[in-house]
């Protein structure tokens, strides 16, 4: 599968293998991390991804992703899909930088290009989910497009809905 790749960003799809050396937090030859690469949230989400492929197989394209800077290819976060779409064809995701790499508007970037490639595969709708103190996290789903919809003690969540399903052509 290959990169996408945005102005500023290349989101790398994981291997099952690449995500094994995210979860173990060991970089391989030819990996470049940024100090502070993986986070506690790289590192979850690569064991879900993992979790999720050796229960239903690789759901890549709605997989795991490698946020690298395109200037010098040093990962700075993670952000990808909880798993395939399911049978309304929508899908959650999720995201993260290190500390280093926030306010840059890398997170709003990274999260509207894999938001314009699920649409382009026929998604529906994508959720998504923060804390209520992670404002930053708000702006950036607000920033692409995504609306809250609903809240409750421990989470605030977004989504964005498109009209068109593609089963109804």
């Amino acid at each position: 599968m290959e990169d996408l790749v945005t102005a500023r960003l290349v989101l790398h799809p994981l291997s099952a293998p690449e995500a094994e050396r995210v979860a173990a937090g060991e970089p391989g030859d030819g990996d470049l991390w940024a100090p502070g690469y993986p986070t506690d949230g790289d590192l979850v989400g690569a064991r879900r991804y993992l979790t999720t492929c050796s229960i239903t197989g690789d759901p890549r394209p709605f997989g795991a992703y490698e946020i690298r800077r395109r200037e010098d290819g040093y990962a700075i976060g993670g952000l990808g899909f909880h798993g395939a779409p399911d049978e309304d064809l929508r899908v959650t995701v999720g995201y993260g930088l290190i500390p280093s790499a926030h306010g840059r508007g890398y997170a709003s970037e990274a999260l509207r290009e894999l938001l314009r490639f699920a649409r382009a595969r026929g998604i529906t709708g994508v959720r998504g989910d923060t804390g209520h103190d992670n404002t930053a996290s708000q702006r950036v789903m607000t920033a692409v497009g995504m609306r809250l919809v609903g809240e409750d003690e421990q989470l605030k969540y977004y989504r964005i809905d498109w009209d068109e399903d593609p089963r109804a052509r």
